[in-house]
């Protein structure tokens, strides 16, 4: 079973308030050394999830996901968010998930991951995450467009992914 984690913000003030940074380090809960494999393992546990179930929920390629777990390859920011949500993390452990990534986490101050944040709150899987990312205008986790509004009939239109896409 995994241990409890300490928040980084409680982690932070105990070294700011240690005498020496090598007294900080001599805790033995100071620092943790995990990448994203065992992190993704844990919370598998945790869920009594299968990885079929993810690869279900998330809607990313089996390759993908196995690919992530095995450590073989990270993925890119969204990539990492369908994966979070395919595996029904809370908001914290999704940043964790981000973080462990290499990725930028969640940003209230960035509409579309303000968008986000209130799914994962929520409890929006990554289908209903999507659908709401459409219907405010913006691009989809699965990169499908912003929606462009001042069409002439007052409606929104879906704008064709780019080529980089």
């Amino acid at each position: 079973m995994p241990h409890k984690e300490r928040l980084t913000e409680d982690l932070l003030a105990r070294l700011l308030a240690s005498p020496s940074v090598e007294s900080y380090l001599g805790e033995s809960d100071s620092t943790v050394d995990r990448d994203l494999p065992q992190y993704l393992r844990e919370l598998l546990d945790e869920r009594g999830m299968k990885r079929a179930e993810v690869v279900r929920a998330s809607g990313l390629n089996g390759t993908v996901v196995y690919d992530i777990f095995a450590g073989k390859s990270r993925p890119g920011r969204d990539h990492a968010i369908m994966l979070a949500i395919g595996m029904r993390c809370a908001l914290r452990e999704t940043q964790r998930l981000l973080r462990l990534s290499g990725v930028s986490e969640l940003w209230p101050k960035v509409r579309r991951d303000a968008i986000i944040i209130w799914c994962i709150d929520h409890g929006f899987d990554r289908s209903a995450t999507d659908d709401e990312l459409w219907s405010l205008g913006e691009q989809t986790l699965f990169h499908t467009g912003p929606l462009h509004a001042g069409q002439p009939n007052g409606h929104a239109v879906r704008r064709p992914p780019s080529p980089a896409q």
